[in-house]
């Protein structure tokens, strides 16, 4: 009987499902967009900038896994902010929305991402509008899924994510092996200083942007405070393991001018000739289901973010429906409908930036809120501190090289910022007149 009744309350999440949502919306449209930008500024220490972007990734998940076991709640970021800086409104509104639309402008990524894989496929490259047709089509399928049934979706995001995952291995062994090793050595090259490495570093830490997205899933996980560490620890790994080797591929297979110039196409070009017509193949739907299980997770877990924000009111009301007890149904029709318009409206180098940007950010606030709770997570000190000195020397370091590489980005940027703080000051004002009202009744 007991036996009986663990079984039906057993929730529909493990970890084999939490770690598929984690690499999906990490391994996305960044796998293939990092390499060029590494590629040229770092030359053969590409790999070891995106290492040391694994261990930064480590250093943000330490204090995500803390607050997640002290709190218990799945609005991740947002609530663990708010409960542990309780006294502004405004302050959980700002992170609040923050947070929420730095999600929906990777989801346009994506799907911008795959569209242009999928087009290109079948050539459709100079019609825009298909381009837009096929993204929107996309997010509108996951959309879906999501809606239909979460152990669907766990199941079509394991498919996709394993698949890819031993698809891209794959294809960076072969890449290793057919290539020239030497072509990767020095390592460290004489020209490439220690500096422009951790630049850079900082730079592909948003290519590990989605572990955080199984907190989300709080409530559908089974044994969330021995699940929910084992998902986010060993989806970093296993993403920085798959990075540092499809780096290493590629730079043993391709000219680097060539991938500077190719960017994310330059794997897809190289893999073709050196694995023939089925490389190409390989890479295109490695490419294809890396953006689809990135779209799937990170509507999954950005969904419920905001509605968690809803039920606090720093949302409108409306997004705080929840079908089949725990579906949040509007929520994940605004996040198609906010993305597909970011896709309308183009611009979305500067989104992707912003995205960028605002991980950084918030990591380093739950590094901060961690080590303010240091007693009660059970903290260790001295990697507390590690963790919030690493991530605000990276958040340095990434508005450096936005500021030399990319002012008009950065300047775009700092005006996204502006209009969303200005919405969620208007937001606070509401939610604290309503407490107001209710406190006078």
């Amino acid at each position: 009987m007991i036996k009986r009744l663990i079984r039906k309350e057993k929730r529909p999440l493990g970890v084999t499902e939490l770690i598929a949502i984690a690499l999906g919306g990490m391994v996305g449209g960044g796998i293939f967009a990092i390499l060029g930008v590494s590629v040229e500024a770092v030359g053969n220490s590409a790999p070891v900038a995106i290492f040391i972007g694994g261990l930064l990734a480590l250093c943000a998940a330490y204090s995500y896994v803390k607050l997640a076991r002290l709190y218990k709640d799945e609005g991740a970021t947002y609530s663990f902010f708010k409960k542990t800086f309780p006294q502004s409104h405004f302050a959980a509104a700002a992170i609040g929305w923050l947070v929420a639309f730095g999600y929906i402008s990777t989801l346009a990524l994506y799907a911008f991402t795959f569209s242009s894989y999928f087009c290109t496929a079948f050539s459709f490259g100079d019609y825009p509008w298909i381009h837009q047709l096929v993204a929107g089509l996309v997010i509108l399928f996951f959309a879906t899924v999501n809606l239909i049934s979460v152990k669907g979706m766990g199941a079509l995001e394991d498919v996709m994510v394993y698949t890819k995952i031993i698809l891209l291995i794959l294809i960076s062994a072969l890449l290793t092996w057919k290539g020239d090793i030497q072509q990767v050595l020095p390592l460290i090259e004489t020209h490439s200083s220690w500096s422009s490495i951790l630049m850079i570093a900082a730079v592909t830490f948003v290519a590990y942007e989605g572990f955080q997205l199984v907190i989300h899933a709080y409530r559908e996980v089974d044994e969330p405070e021995r699940n929910i560490p084992r998902a986010i620890y060993g989806s970093i790994a296993v993403a920085t393991i798959l990075y540092v080797v499809l780096a290493i591929g590629a730079l043993a297979t391709i000219p680097k001018a060539e991938i500077i110039a190719g960017k994310e196409y330059a794997l897809a070009a190289g893999s073709e000739r050196v694995l023939g017509k089925l490389g190409y193949f390989a890479v295109l739907s490695g490419a294809l289901l890396a953006t689809s299980s990135a779209i799937s997770g990170t509507l999954f877990g950005a969904s419920r973010l905001m509605a968690v924000i809803a039920d606090d009111g720093y949302f409108p009301k409306a997004l705080r429906l929840r079908i089949k007890g725990h579906i949040p149904r509007n929520a994940i029709w605004t996040m198609f409908a906010l993305a597909f318009l970011l896709l309308l409206g183009g611009g979305l180098q500067v989104i992707l930036e912003f995205g960028s940007v605002t991980f950084i950010i918030v990591s380093f606030l739950m590094a901060l809120a961690n080590f303010k709770k240091r007693k009660e997570t059970g903290s260790h000190v001295i990697l507390t501190l590690v963790a919030m000195i690493c991530l605000f020397v990276a958040g340095i370091l990434i508005f450096g090289f936005k500021l030399i590489h990319a002012p008009e980005q950065l300047g775009a940027i700092l005006v996204i910022y502006v209009i969303l703080i200005v919405g969620a000051l208007i937001q606070s004002r509401l939610r604290k007149h309503a407490d107001t009202e209710v406190a006078a009744d």
